[in-house]
């Protein structure tokens, strides 16, 4: 195979990059071995494109997140996109919307915006709400998070447990993670909007969930944790949905999603 001209390489170098950040969206925080798979490439090439990403200011390592016992040595470190790597992927009228939703408060207070929020979700609700009727309790979780990629979130679900207080078994269910948000900037202002989608996902769903971490407060991904369906217990499999909850997090301490 010839060599590539230097314009070409150039243009295949950036080709490449631009596919190691889009993966990053796609799937969340990653290690540059799980990059290197996904890509067929070696992780030394990975890593010479991550750190271009980390001196261009679009991606940042942390330490990955254990689950479970921890073994020996330091975990790996795991790469995700910072705010202006996501801004790369945004194409909606950020400026617009806040601009409108500041004069929709200055006019008719908080309560206004609430009511714009939950109407904002009302259509896309009433769509999910028809991908989800008859579902099985455990199988909503993944067709929430397939309806949510189709409308630009990026979205996919890990099985996993929440932790209760000491003493107590921790609490079997699933993650849904949005690895995009197309409305981060103006969520970032306006929290109602997370707070709206929360209670959504809890009425779809059948059961409370809570939201663990948000893109807008700054998280690598929009974490939802869904309690298992209460019929594995012998209790009935449609709860009245309870209050969704929405703690804060530290980056830290955030879930760092896994691919579906």
């Amino acid at each position: 195979m010839p060599a590539l001209a230097p314009d070409a390489a150039v243009e295949d170098r950036v080709g490449t990059r631009n596919r190691v950040a889009r993966l990053i969206l796609a799937n969340g925080p990653s290690t540059a071995a799980d990059l290197a798979a996904r890509l067929a490439l070696t992780p030394a090439g990975v890593r010479r494109h991550l750190d271009v990403l980390l001196a261009e200011g679009l991606v940042e390592a942390r330490e990955q997140r254990v689950y479970g016992q921890r073994g020996r040595g330091r975990p790996a470190k795991v790469f995700a996109l910072t705010g202006a790597g996501r801004a790369v992927f945004h194409h909606t009228y950020d400026d617009m919307a806040i601009d409108a939703l500041r004069f929709i408060a200055e006019s008719g207070g908080e309560k206004a915006i609430d009511a714009f929020a939950h109407r904002r979700f009302a259509g896309l609700a009433e769509r999910y709400r028809l991908l989800l009727a008859g579902a099985a309790a455990a199988e909503r979780p993944r067709l929430l998070a397939e309806a949510l990629t189709a409308d630009g979130y990026a979205a996919s679900t890990r099985a996993t447990a929440a932790e209760q207080a000491p003493g107590k078994h921790p609490v079997e269910g699933a993650q849904v993670c949005q690895h995009h948000c197309p409305v981060q900037h103006v969520a970032e202002e306006f929290p109602q909007l997370c707070e709206a989608e929360t209670q959504v996902f809890a009425e779809l769903l059948g059961t409370h969930v809570q939201r663990l971490a948000t893109i807008a407060h700054g998280d690598g991904v929009c974490t939802t944790f869904i309690p298992a369906a209460p019929a594995a217990a012998g209790q009935p499999e449609h709860p009245a949905p309870a209050r969704a909850s929405s703690p804060r997090v530290s980056r830290h301490e955030q879930s760092e999603g896994a691919s579906a």
